[in-house]
């Protein structure tokens, strides 16, 4: 990652819940590659359980249901590490308690709960950080590809989803009047992760997916997490706005012999 030059640089990175979270690889990967990284969780018993992970390492508290918070955070980081280089937002909730339900059945209190959550805490955010960012900096979220989106078992969270791609783009043009701050977001197909257990139905279209992979090899969250590292450099400078898809090309294997002979045997 030294062609990258990440060397000195300063990142926060939301949303690391266990050892298997694409923000924890993503951090991993920056410090590695000799960055500086600030965490926040959401809770106090969030950072508890990853005492052991996340050693003595600065994280920060924040729930980004709460605007407060929010602002605070920026604040309380500002004053403890000045500027920041760019923001990694990986942060994502849906209420499945009940299981999976046609879209029509959403509940108004799920739905605003989860777009607040998932997509517009990265514009509350981006605007609480503003002045504390490099004028350089970038910000990426974590976002899923086009095909999930479509996947009917995500229910109300697919829409969620492609709201907080849409604030990503907005994001770009708006800073776009006063700085160089650059927005995108890397668009993964499924990972194994804490997270994606908790979706009905998640592991037969994981195990799909895999196979509509032209190398027949499910996407790892190291490989997502390298992509959103290299959109957090400056190696990166000419792409904003942008949706990066990572999905080791499902998406263009529709039509795979192997998929098609065994639905076909099966009709």
């Amino acid at each position: 990652m030294g062609m990258l030059n990440l060397e000195g640089k300063q990142f926060l990175v939301f949303g690391v819940a266990n050892r298997k979270s694409v923000a924890w690889f993503v951090g991993k990967t920056l410090e590695e590659a000799g960055a500086k990284v600030i965490y926040s969780v959401r809770s106090e018993t969030r950072k508890a359980s990853l005492e052991k992970l996340l050693g003595n390492r600065p994280v920060f508290i924040c729930d980004v249901e709460d605007a407060g918070q929010i602002r605070k955070l920026a604040k309380d980081v500002s004053q403890s590490h000045g500027t920041l280089d760019g923001i990694l937002h990986s942060i994502a909730f849906a209420n499945y308690a009940e299981g999976f339900k046609p879209f029509h059945k959403t509940k108004r209190e799920d739905f605003l709960q989860a777009t607040q959550i998932s997509a517009f805490s990265l514009t509350e955010i981006a605007n609480a950080f503003k002045p504390f960012l490099e004028n350089d900096a970038s910000v990426v979220a974590i976002s899923i590809s086009s095909l999930l989106i479509a996947a009917e078992n995500y229910g109300y969270m697919s829409p969620i989803k492609a709201a907080l791609e849409a604030c990503v783009r907005y994001l770009a043009k708006s800073f776009s009047q006063d700085t160089r701050v650059r927005f995108n977001s890397v668009n993964a197909g499924p990972l194994k992760t804490s997270a994606s257990a908790g979706i009905p139905g998640y592991m037969d279209n994981y195990l799909y997916a895999e196979q509509l992979t032209f190398r027949k090899q499910a996407l790892t969250t190291q490989e997502v997490a390298n992509a959103a590292v290299f959109l957090l450099s400056q190696a990166s400078s000419g792409i904003n706005g942008q949706g990066i898809v990572v999905n080791a090309g499902m998406d263009l294997n529709y039509f795979d012999q192997t998929v098609v002979k065994q639905v076909a045997k099966g009709l």
